[in-house]
């Protein structure tokens, strides 16, 4: 399909609500200025400059994670992560064009509070759910809150416009997926889909996911993407400029991922544009 064509149709679909954005950390390169990690490496690194780890797994983050947890505690793990996300990245047009149209749900896959920026810049109330980590809040998956930061007592069903952040985010309570025994515990209920939120659930299905800023290069990307697509709909987008590994290529041929091989910032500027156009028509 030609690329206009291609972004039309994307454009169309944002703005009547059936594309689902999945943003992953590379979306901070579209953030002018932005002060935080943007990639696993980064944090981790961020992480181990200020305690000390093991030369062997201080570019692991979820290794590195663990053994400050273990060996310091859970709350040195939780201060690393909000220091390193303090500073809150001004949102990239592509986010504020995002948080504008018509979209219900958007996945933000990373830790910053830039998308949240972009909502509270948007009309209209929204809704945050944020995953759990089982060593603070056992039994409890995810925590919702409102726009204003509030706690709320549950995440309705049918809640609109909401953000779901799946490995936690540093606003507004600090909650991190981010240690091997955070992601153990995920994992071992992510296939009956215990971890992902009834109202999360109820959204994708049918609709179209549109990848950003994501890779899937590792097994842990490619296991939270494949469970919170499923049951949606069988045609997707990742925009993906580098050549897949191995592992990638088979992952987008078994979940009918179209790559888009294009440099992310020129997408954006191109989606936008097709998003103007839609609104405007």
């Amino acid at each position: 399909m030609p690329l206009q064509d291609l972004l039309q149709e994307i454009s169309a679909g944002l703005e009547r609500g059936a594309v689902i954005p999945y943003l992953g950390p590379e979306m901070l390169s579209l953030c002018a200025g932005a002060r935080v990690p943007a990639t696993p490496l980064a944090l981790a690194e961020h992480m181990t400059t200020k305690v000390s780890v093991p030369h062997k797994i201080r570019q692991r983050l979820t290794q590195a994670a663990q053994f400050i947890e273990n060996f310091k505690h859970r709350k040195s793990v939780v201060h690393l992560m909000n220091d390193a996300f303090a500073a809150t990245p001004a949102p990239s047009p592509l986010q504020r064009a995002l948080a504008a149209s018509g979209v219900g749900l958007w996945v933000d896959t990373w830790y910053d509070d830039s998308f949240a920026a972009a909502l509270a810049l948007s009309p209209g109330e929204w809704l945050q759910v944020q995953a759990l980590s089982q060593s603070e809040h056992f039994g409890d998956w995810t925590a919702a809150y409102a726009s204003d930061g509030k706690l709320l007592s549950g995440l309705p069903a049918t809640a609109q416009r909401l953000l779901y952040k799946p490995l936690g985010s540093h606003g507004p309570a600090g909650n991190y997926l981010v240690s091997d025994s955070d992601f153990v515990e995920v994992l071992t209920e992510i296939d009956i889909q215990t971890p992902i939120p009834a109202a999360v659930q109820a959204w994708r299905s049918g609709r179209n996911f549109l990848f950003l800023g994501c890779r899937f290069d590792d097994q842990l990307t490619r296991c939270f993407a494949r469970q919170i697509m499923k049951r949606s709909s069988h045609r997707h987008w990742a925009v993906l400029p580098e050549e897949p590994t191995r592992m990638e290529a088979r992952f987008l041929q078994e979940q009918n991922i179209t790559r888009i091989a294009m440099p992310l910032a020129q997408f954006s500027d191109a989606l936008i544009t097709a998003m103007q156009a839609e609104v405007a028509a």
